[in-house]
């Protein structure tokens, strides 16, 4: 059986063809005076990716009245804050690659990566001033520090084998779960929601951010490279130490993966596999996987507060969606 899709999960048509507005869209705000900086500001871009934020943006404008251009920015001014800090991320990871294709510090450098990413985030404040208000730039900016709190916080963590989960937790919170509810939040804004309906999705997407993240975590210790088009292991690889394996360094074998890690950065790939082995035998990953359905226990009864519709369909879905694409990586 195939992997479902987010497409296949939201059949709504109209949400999907603001997607596609969005698409054109961000191509037309990420163009600079420069050929040779659009080209690296569009490099990933072109390559594509999940739009996971600018989906939700559209879905969270079903709970309004109105459908204008505003929708469509606040979709994509959220896609370019997220684009703007991976190209930060690979800088600092002095990753090769990213969405198949070679990163931008790979090809152009440092300094230019750096640039590009600015010029994005940049234009995401620039287009959320001109079209979408004062509370939105507001709201940009805030997320945007949280943003870079997260990413900072896991940078002095990385390779700390004595932080345990609530750490682990503040990381996501700020380099994940703040930028997905904000884009709800936006999409709600722009289609001019009621303010019960913005919180009750605030609330939603919060947890269901919380949830992306916690799943990629767990599909980097279950899934194979074709899946997820990196090594397995790609955190630990680099000294960042996920939830279940902070859980595990607290169990019966965590004296075994300290002794492990204890050698730093590089591991090798048999440390690695051994780690990984280590975690999933203890039962971790699933465990995570259980807190997941928790969060979306919390998430379903805020989505019970909104209006009988197909969105609110797709949101109650959409978390077992996250939570089963890892079932399909494990199988």
């Amino acid at each position: 059986m195939a992997t479902p899709t987010l497409r296949d999960l939201i059949d709504l048509p109209e949400v999907w063809e603001r997607v596609e507005v969005v698409e054109q869209r961000l191509f037309e705000v990420s163009a600079a005076d420069d050929p040779f900086l659009t080209e690296i500001t569009q490099h990933l871009l072109v390559a594509g990716g999940k739009r996971f934020r600018p989906l939700l943006a559209q879905l969270a404008g079903e709970f309004g009245p109105t459908r204008d251009h505003r929708l469509v920015d606040a979709g994509v001014a959220v896609e370019l804050i997220h684009v703007g800090s991976l190209y930060h991320d690979d800088v600092i990871d002095e990753a090769e690659t990213r969405r198949g294709t070679r990163s931008v510090n790979t090809k152009w450098g440092n300094s230019q990566a750096i640039l590009a990413g600015d010029f994005l985030i940049a234009r995401a404040s620039e287009l959320a001033a001109e079209t979408l208000g004062l509370e939105t730039v507001k709201l940009l900016a805030r997320t945007y520090t949280d943003l870079v709190e997260g990413q900072a916080l896991e940078l002095h963590l990385t390779g700390d084998l004595m932080h345990g989960p609530a750490d682990h937790y503040r990381v996501i919170e700020g380099k994940t779960a703040s930028l997905i509810r904000t884009a709800a939040r936006m999409g709600a804004i722009a289609a001019d929601a009621p303010a019960r309906f913005v919180e009750a999705l605030s609330t939603i997407t919060w947890e269901l951010g919380m949830v992306f993240q916690l799943t990629d975590d767990a599909l980097d210790l279950v899934a194979t490279e074709e899946q997820i088009g990196k090594p397995a292991g790609s955190d630990i690889r680099q000294g960042v130490y996920t939830l279940p394996v902070l859980h595990a360094l607290e169990g019966p074998s965590g004296p075994r993966i300290s002794e492990l890690l204890a050698g730093g950065i590089p591991f090798s790939d048999r440390t690695v596999d051994t780690v990984i082995g280590l975690v999933r035998e203890g039962g971790y990953v699933d465990s995570m996987l259980d807190e997941c359905v928790r969060r979306l226990e919390v998430a379903s009864v805020a989505i019970g507060s909104l209006p009988d519709i197909k969105a609110r369909s797709v949101l109650q879905t959409m978390g077992s969606f996250l939570v089963d694409r890892v079932h399909y990586a494990g199988r």
